[in-house]
């Protein structure tokens, strides 16, 4: 297949990723786990990003504890399609948008790849829309400036790359660290009703039209598009190692669910804190980032308010990064183009700075936009059960019957909640 690959692209297609994304690597003799590390961590901050906080505030005020179960269920989804992306490059060598372009039909790749240029657009969008709100509120600026400032900032992240990947592991873990920080405090100072929490975390409960598009905005925020493409970009030069496949996946199944398991605490913990501050019967109309702020200084305190903010800023930096470097993986593996690192962070900039001239409600477009991830988000499911189950493709290591079927019962369970989120959007009863 390789050298089917290299006929028909040039060999160059083989490895389409930007040098930033070639820094991104270990060598093989820091071991398997290490080397694997990195990879889950960079896709973790893809589900910490403002577009979860934007989601979980306004259901937990909106709903208390009641869509806590669909943060555990899209936490659980997101490491099962992490691993499996992880998977995909460790065992090929390529990542989701090469061997779809390798392997599937023209057409089918031209409609893939416009789909998940959207969801890339749609990613950016909250991610700098939340970093714009949280430089806003720090500096007292209007929204457009605190977004340009952000777009900025991450753009110059970007260009730290070059230096090496210390660097971009060391303010990845930093960034993380940082979030998590905050929402420990936050935790502490909301003091949780814990029974509510344990109850609803494991109880399915979904009432009108409104927490139907809530829990779509859930799952569209936790389970990234981007980030399945982006790990298997980030895991496919790590099968050269001596151990074999075998244990390389074992060391990054064991890395994902470190990650997203952390991640997963933190999206709970952004829900309950919301459930516990707001959900009084005279703050449940909660709906924006910024009165969630306001509101957090008067009702827990202002080292509420402070680690909230800090840890919107963390959140929004690294994962605008992290979503830009998915964006070149995305474009370069389904169509071989090349363009300036500048130019992708431009284009992706766009949509946030349109949205935010022409005033709309900010966090409103936060939620809609993790709601149109969830729609975009069965093209790469789907791809990635297709490739990662068949022996053509990976081999001995193709997915067990019961791994495949746990995977399309979880791609089916977000194409039910898509189903209804549509037939909720039409203008007439069907």
């Amino acid at each position: 297949m390789v050298a089917l690959v290299r006929a028909w692209y040039g060999a160059e297609a083989l490895d389409p990723r930007p040098e930033a994304l070639r820094s991104i690597r270990l060598p093989a003799a820091r071991g398997a786990g290490a080397s694997l590390m990195l990879p889950a961590f960079v896709a973790s901050v893809a589900y910490m990003d403002p577009g979860n906080v934007a989601t979980n505030i306004q259901s937990g005020a909106a709903f208390g504890y009641k869509l806590l179960w669909v943060v555990v269920l899209a936490n659980l989804v997101a490491m099962l399609f992490q691993a499996l992306s992880a998977r995909l490059g460790i065992v090929t060598g390529m990542n989701l948008a090469e061997i779809s372009r390798a392997r599937l039909p023209r057409g089918l790749v031209a409609a893939m790849w416009v789909a998940s240029e959207f969801a890339a657009m749609a990613t950016d969008l909250a991610e700098l829309l939340g970093a714009g709100i949280g430089v806003q509120l720090l500096f007292h600026i209007p929204l457009l400036a605190g977004t340009i400032v952000a777009g900025v900032a991450t753009y110059a992240t970007l260009l730290l790359q070059r230096w090496g990947l210390r660097i971009i592991e060391a303010a990845v873990a930093a960034l993380v660290g940082v979030v998590c920080a905050g929402y420990l405090v936050e935790t502490i100072l909301a003091a949780p009703d814990w029974g509510a929490v344990a109850y609803h975390a494991a109880v399915p409960w979904l009432g009108g039209s409104d927490s139907v598009l809530m829990a779509a905005g859930i799952v569209g925020a936790t389970v990234m598009p981007h980030a399945i493409y982006l790990h298997s970009g980030l895991t496919q030069d790590r099968g050269g190692a001596r151990g074999g496949a075998a244990g390389l996946i074992r060391a990054s199944d064991r890395n994902v669910v470190i990650a997203l398991g952390i991640a997963g605490l933190v999206n709970l913990a952004m829900m309950y804190l919301a459930a516990s501050a707001f959900h009084d019967g005279a703050h449940n109309g909660v709906a924006d980032i910024e009165t969630a702020y306001r509101l957090l200084g008067p009702l827990l305190g202002k080292a509420a308010a402070v680690a909230f903010l800090v840890s919107l800023l963390a959140s929004g930096a690294s994962s605008s990064v992290v979503g830009t470097l998915a964006g070149q993986v995305i474009m370069q593996g389904f169509v071989g183009w090349r363009i300036p690192l500048w130019v992708r962070r431009l284009v992706t900039m766009a949509p946030s700075l349109v949205v935010v001239a022409l005033g709309v409600d900010a966090t409103r477009m936060l939620v809609l936009s993790q709601a149109v991830l969830s729609l975009v988000l069965p093209v790469p499911m789907l791809a990635l059960i297709a490739f990662t189950s068949r022996r053509s493709v990976m081999g001995a290591m193709a997915n067990r019957p019961a791994i495949s079927l746990a995977a399309l019962a979880a791609a089916a369970v977000i194409l039910a909640l898509n189903l209804m989120l549509l037939l909720d959007a039409l203008p007439f009863s069907i």
